[in-house]
């Protein structure tokens, strides 16, 4: 993999994926050989929204290569509150870090942010767009846990809406995969995403219930219905609760089966589920730290660290 930038998922080719799970598969096996990679190198955490493992996770894998942060903070804290540019902002911030990890409410930010520094920007959430280095942890845990060929992947909740679902569909493109999507009417797939899966070919099914395609899941993603991407708070209480599950709804999927999040999670998904052999959420947060390890050393190991 050799990219300056990570801004969509649909920049990864099948090789680029694998290199970096099998890397951070090696990273899992023996963290401890790898603390002193980057031991001069500082990461920008410019987060212009909330998070909570996105940014702990980040963190984490920069020091764990021995490493360190510099961050942002909060909007309210920083210069943006008196104006400043996305563009003037992370032209800055170059100055003071090796590599950029920008989350930002409006989508495309990262892209455009990428345009006007000469440091790996990784896209940390654009708005509804994309998240990449999400897919790439969600990818190696259902690696870990069912393989990624002749996978058969439920994604359900706000499809309209959801960053992670769109960068996790366009990677899974890569892969022989049947994907289901299931969500209300009002919050399906875009039309531009749908487009675009379908030129990938890929093998997409859409659902507005769960049941009628549980059964045969290898993997069900269960996605938050995200109340701050709503225009109208009316619109977001029509939809708000109707996909859950908990135990009883899991009594009609296979034993084998794998339940994800991307977390935070609201009332999604039961606590009962938690101590099930079917819950991989939690352990699907912690991989954030392994992938994003692996995604920094590829993407930095092009960069004249502590210039």
């Amino acid at each position: 993999m050799r990219q300056d930038h990570l801004i969509t998922a649909t920049q990864l080719s099948r090789a680029d994926i694998e290199a970096v799970l099998d890397r951070a598969a090696e990273i899992d096996d023996d963290p401890a050989a790898w603390s002193e990679r980057y031991g001069r190198a500082v990461l920008a955490l410019c987060f212009f929204e909330p998070s909570t493992r996105t940014k702990m996770s980040f963190d984490t894998a920069i020091k764990r290569l021995g490493g360190t942060t510099t961050d942002m903070g909060t909007v309210e804290s920083s210069s943006v509150k008196k104006g400043e540019s996305l563009a003037d902002t992370v032209r800055v911030v170059e100055g003071y870090a090796d590599a950029i990890v920008l989350r930002h409410p409006s989508e495309g930010a990262a892209k455009m942010a990428a345009e006007f520094v000469d440091v790996p920007v990784i896209n940390a959430g654009d708005g509804a767009g994309q998240h990449p280095s999400q897919t790439l942890l969600d990818l190696y845990t259902i690696r870990e846990n069912v393989g990624l060929d002749g996978l058969s992947i439920g994604i359900m909740g706000d499809l309209k809406y959801g960053r992670t679902v769109h960068s996790l569909a366009d990677a899974l493109t890569n892969f022989d995969a049947r994907q289901h999507f299931i969500s209300p009417e009002s919050l399906r797939l875009p039309r531009n995403v749908r487009f675009d899966l379908h030129q990938a070919g890929a093998q997409v099914r859409e659902h507005t219930a769960l049941e009628s395609v549980l059964p045969e899941l290898d993997v069900l993603y269960v996605t938050r219905i995200q109340r701050e991407r709503f225009p109208d708070e009316t619109e977001y209480q029509k939809v708000a609760g109707q996909y859950q599950i908990d135990l009883e709804t899991l009594s009609a999927a296979s034993d084998d089966l794998t339940v994800m999040h991307p977390l935070p999670r609201v009332d999604e998904i039961a606590p009962d589920v938690d101590g099930t052999p079917y819950a991989a959420y939690f352990e699907q947060s912690h991989n954030g730290v392994p992938v994003r390890m692996a995604l920094l050393d590829y993407l930095l190991s092009n960069v004249e660290v502590g210039q």
